[in-house]
């Protein structure tokens, strides 16, 4: 007899009480990242995807302030190492990602950073590292990440200790 038994994924949530405490820990994500690593964003509109974004595009050495990619699906980053920030919002049909070549950007020789990433979800890689955005009062949001894979499952590991170090030194 076969039985759905539930995996474990490993999980943790911190609230942030601003744009930039957002941006930072985005940052502090970006610094772990490494080629082939893959961040599902989701979230309400308007919960700072794109800020936390941007803070991740920040920690992986990507200069100057990023644009947000929701006109033109896709924008392509030297930083530390390449980075592939997505936005598929406008997309109606997960298929639409054949269009515009998502398995180079999904699998490539980079990091990739997909804002809606629900609305792609058949299409995601199965290693990844969602993070969920939900409001909090008027400036803050709870930041929720969920791995999936062993490498994954190491950047949730060592980014909480980052974060946990943050925001117990009061910065």
């Amino acid at each position: 007899m076969v039985q759905n038994i539930p995996v474990e994924r490993p999980t943790f949530s911190v609230k942030t009480e601003s744009a930039e405490q957002t941006r930072h820990v985005g940052c502090l994500l970006g610094r772990l990242l490494l080629p082939g690593d893959f961040i599902a964003l989701t979230g309400p509109l308007g919960a700072g995807k794109t800020c936390f974004a941007r803070g991740v595009l920040k920690g992986a050495g990507v200069p100057g302030y990023p644009a947000s990619p929701s006109f033109t699906i896709v924008f392509e980053y030297e930083g530390r190492i390449p980075v592939y920030h997505m936005d598929v919002y406008r997309l109606h049909d997960p298929s639409e990602l054949l269009h515009i070549g998502y398995d180079e950007y999904f699998y490539g020789d980079g990091a990739c950073i997909v804002e809606w990433a629900d609305q792609v979800l058949p299409c995601l890689p199965k290693d990844r590292l969602c993070v969920d955005i939900r409001y909090a009062g008027e400036h803050g949001r709870i930041l929720t990440f969920l791995a999936f894979g062993t490498r994954h499952a190491r950047i949730l590991e060592l980014l909480g200790k980052e974060v946990e170090e943050y925001f117990s030194s009061g910065d």
